[in-house]
């Protein structure tokens, strides 16, 4: 057995995955002998210092006891009170039944300091993790699962028990259900893909509240005018994803929660090798609509790069919210007030681009002048206002389109009177229009202001 090896039994698994994250030889162990299952230390990833934790699926079945439960503590105070990121590895069926009470008491240790901690949480689920384990992820910043992991609070058996519904533990709690209800935020393939992922991730997160991003040499946007993924009608949909890429320096754009709300995409990525939040109206889905579910995610994830100082970019193109009694049944009220009190609150700079429209709520809920944004851009062909011209006329010209007036000559002209980004522009709700282009150098520009006041 190689040095790399030389532990207890029980933290043979656990080691490896810490292996994995950390820079080859750097990874050192603290309270090791309290063994429990547990595994802690520190160590550095591409240089930086992160600390880390692992559980042993292997030993007592995962569970949780007081002692395990106190290292996981321990170790996330320690991150804390170092100023360093921290990487959590749980597999565990839950609390050591064994040990009652205390188990329960050792979760809620960590939860505190997980409550507590300034610092990026990042959790990396590649089995089981259920019961009390499952708090954990869900209570951290980011949650990365593997293809053959799975997260619930009541197993399938249980829940055959006392419902008698029946169901396999990934279709309760696998990375296809946490991918689409916001749970998960990336899914790898293996072990290896996931410290791939968290080693990446890293790059644009701080060490911990107010300590800046981490800045890398400035890369070059690919090649080509933003506004070339556009297609030439607005009925037709594109992939806001080719727009941010276009934007951003060359191979930066970092995607989270793909499958979770499709409707918005929400990113990491640079700007002239500045850390920067993507959050952006998605026209392949719902034609870039946004819902209840948009709202949650977007909301979460304005709040989560204003906590660790990220600027954001917000690509708005919407034609509002989806209209319906699902959506009202769905909360939409509460969490477009979400997204709204996420924006209204945020601290960091954000630059918002229209690319071709943007009307009613939606447009104020996508980081308008007056819920603080720091700069307001629109394209040239952009369309502001309180609806769309199709919508408003059919409202202010019915008594016309009931006597026999063509409704699309009446659209027509509405829009051309009232909808043109200029007027707005010239009333002074957008602060410039320009050419897409002009975007990165705009965004760059705000960004090199930011980090030198």
């Amino acid at each position: 057995m190689s040095a790399v090896f030389d532990v207890l039994p029980e933290h043979l698994a656990a080691r490896a995955r810490l292996e994995l994250l950390f820079d080859a030889g750097t990874f050192r162990a603290i309270r090791s002998a309290v063994g429990d299952g547990v595994l802690s230390g520190s160590g550095r990833v591409q240089g930086r210092a992160v600390c880390a934790w692992a559980q042993d699926g292997s030993f007592k079945g995962g569970s949780l006891g007081s002692a395990g439960g106190e290292t996981i503590a321990r170790t996330i105070q320690r991150a804390d009170s170092m100023g360093v990121p921290v990487v959590g590895f749980p597999h565990s069926g839950g609390a050591r039944l064994q040990e009652g009470v205390a188990a329960l008491t050792a979760y809620g240790s960590i939860f505190r300091a997980q409550a507590l901690a300034r610092v990026p949480m990042i959790s990396v689920i590649s089995g089981p993790c259920a019961g009390g384990a499952a708090y954990s992820p869900a209570l951290g910043d980011f949650v990365v699962m593997t293809q053959d992991a799975v997260m619930f609070l009541t197993g399938p058996k249980i829940i055959e028990r006392v419902t008698r519904e029946q169901i396999s533990a990934a279709d309760l709690g696998g990375p296809k259900v946490h991918g689409t209800n916001g749970v998960s935020h990336m899914v790898a393939r293996d072990d290896v893909h996931a410290a791939e992922l968290v080693r990446e991730l890293l790059t644009f997160l701080p060490n911990t509240i107010g300590a800046g991003t981490p800045l890398v040499p400035p890369v070059d946007a690919p090649s080509g005018d933003p506004s070339d993924a556009l297609p030439d009608s607005d009925r037709q949909v594109y992939d806001v994803r080719d727009v941010a890429a276009a934007v951003l320096d060359a191979g930066t754009l970092f995607e989270l929660a793909p499958k979770w709300a499709r409707n918005l995409t929400v990113a990491f990525g640079r700007v002239e090798g500045r850390a920067v939040g993507v959050i952006a109206n998605q026209a392949r889905y719902l034609g870039g609509c946004l819902d209840a579910a948009a709202a949650e995610k977007g909301a979460w994830f304005v709040n989560m790069c204003n906590r660790f100082g990220i600027a954001l970019v917000v690509l708005s193109d919407t034609p509002g919210f989806l209209p319906g009694a699902m959506q009202e049944q769905a909360g939409v009220l509460r969490h477009g007030a979400s997204l709204l009190r996420a924006f209204g609150a945020a601290t960091v700079p954000r630059v918002t681009v229209t690319l071709r429209q943007a009307y009613g709520g939606a447009h104020i809920v996508m980081n308008s002048r007056d819920l603080g944004a720091t700069l307001t851009l629109a394209w040239p062909d952009a369309r502001i206002g309180v609806m769309g011209a199709r919508q408003a006329v059919e409202l202010v010209r019915r008594r016309e389109i009931e006597a026999g007036a063509d409704a699309a000559v009446l659209a027509e002209a509405y829009e051309a009177e009232h909808l043109p980004v200029r007027i707005a522009a010239a009333a002074g709700f957008v602060d410039e229009v320009i050419a897409p282009s002009e975007t990165r150098d705009r965004i760059a520009h705000v960004l090199e202001l930011a980090g030198t006041a």
